[in-house]
């Protein structure tokens, strides 16, 4: 309770698509068996459809992503994927959470996770700390097998697992929370080669830059098939299963759907009946999801407003054009002059190779070899456009048929704009 008589709680969340909202419930079942005292919401990455009632879920509140406060919601969500969007709106609702004057903390945990016993811990290094993190790895390896299988993947996606973190409501905390955000409306996006893996690739400088973060080292904390083989799993699930003889404290059932979690569970624990018995659990719980018509609904950031499924060359092209992003900031909409209008008849013209299936492939990778930011058109942006400019530049110069590309670009914006449109891109 604070000097004003307000009580301070726990705030859980978790980030999903309404399709993933049968799925989730596990989760939240679990919450409420292990911590009836937390306040438990949902950030929605998506709209509510019209005639869907969402107010028997077992949420305390639901937040839908375009409530979060964040600049430009229509062009910027347009840039992303349902995976990189359910990641990315996650420290805008970390912010609005930590400033809720009934707040005293903050966690987050993935829809694909389950509690199993309580996680009073973590609380415990809240009351020291700022921020609380859990690796993907507490311990080396001892096969090469391993090591890249589950080493070298947490080279490559980020140190510490984001299916879970606790951030204090702290000056701190919300200072976290706030460059986290800015971080990720421009760079949320899975391209490795670029270092970039969604959010977490960022959290791995957050020990550096942030005062009072804790590295829970727990085995029993977000057990999952990438640290299997560091840690002895025993007992009976769901209700009696040990971690190197503690009990469970949270399992993460990631890549369940895609078949991903059973092939590496089996891989990096043979032979485990307790591990085996998890995962049986785990599909008998989520065995009749599909059954339930919210399983159904589209993702409304998935489509036009005309209902045509947006490909990811239409994201990646708008992502990449600052001059679309401003002449289109809604590029949802429908009518004659839309994104979608300019798209078929331009962008096929601009971008021949990104719409050829025989090409596509080594044109998208071409296109993300320059790590841009995204979204600018909201806000001036100079610095980052400045970047972008002299990367195409250096590009240019190496690259003859980049060359060529920015050649006939500058030629098309000269020729339909005149000198003014190249001064307007240029300081932008």
């Amino acid at each position: 309770m604070d000097e004003r008589g307000c009580m301070k709680k726990v705030h859980v969340f978790t980030s999903a698509a309404c399709n993933y909202i049968p799925k989730v419930r596990v989760l939240i079942q679990s919450i409420k068996h292990w911590h009836p005292e937390w306040a438990i919401h949902l950030a929605l990455s998506d709209q509510i459809p019209a005639g869907i009632d969402l107010s028997q879920e077992p949420f305390d509140e639901i937040h839908p992503a375009d409530s979060l406060g964040i600049p430009d919601f229509s062009g910027w969500s347009f840039c992303h994927n349902i995976v990189e969007l359910s990641t990315a709106i996650k420290p805008f609702m970390l912010k609005k959470l930590l400033d809720r004057d009934d707040c005293a903390s903050v966690i987050y945990l993935d829809p694909d996770t389950v509690l199993f016993s309580r996680l009073d811990e973590v609380m415990t290094a809240l009351e020291e700390s700022n921020l609380a993190l859990t690796p993907h790895q507490l311990h080396p390896e001892s096969s090469v097998a391993a090591v890249i299988d589950n080493e070298i993947c947490s080279l490559k996606h980020g140190i510490y697992n984001l299916g879970f973190f606790a951030v204090n409501s702290t000056d701190i905390g919300r200072a976290f929370a706030a460059w986290w955000a800015e971080r990720l409306y421009y760079f949320c996006r899975a391209d490795i080669p670029n270092g970039l893996f969604t959010d977490q690739r960022w959290i791995d400088l957050a020990p550096a830059f942030f005062e009072g973060v804790c590295i829970l080292r727990s085995p029993r904390l977000n057990v999952a098939p990438w640290n299997l083989t560091t840690r002895e799993l025993s007992g009976t699930a769901p209700d009696q299963v040990l971690v190197n003889g503690d009990p469970l404290g949270f399992y993460h059932f990631t890549g369940f759907d895609s078949g991903a979690h059973i092939i590496m569970s089996k891989r990096n624990a043979t032979g485990n009946k307790t591990v085996a018995e998890l995962v049986d659990w785990y599909s008998a719980a989520t065995a009749n999801v599909d059954a339930d018509p919210l399983s159904q609904v589209s993702w409304r950031f998935g489509s036009y407003s005309d209902g045509t499924k947006i490909s990811p060359e239409a994201r990646l092209i708008y992502r990449e054009r600052i001059d679309l992003q401003k002449k289109f900031p809604d590029p949802y909409a429908p009518g004659l002059d839309n994104f979608k209008t300019w798209l078929e008849v331009q962008g096929k013209s601009e971008y021949p190779k990104l719409f050829d299936q025989t090409t596509a492939k080594m044109e998208t990778f071409r296109l993300n070899q320059i790590l841009t930011p995204g979204f600018q058109a909201g806000v001036s942006q100079s610095k980052l456009s400045l970047g972008l400019m002299t990367a195409h530049m250096l590009q240019a110069l190496l690259n003859a048929d980049h060359r060529r590309r920015v050649g006939k670009r500058a030629w098309e914006i000269l020729s339909n704009e005149g000198m003014a449109g190249v001064i307007k891109r240029i300081s932008k």
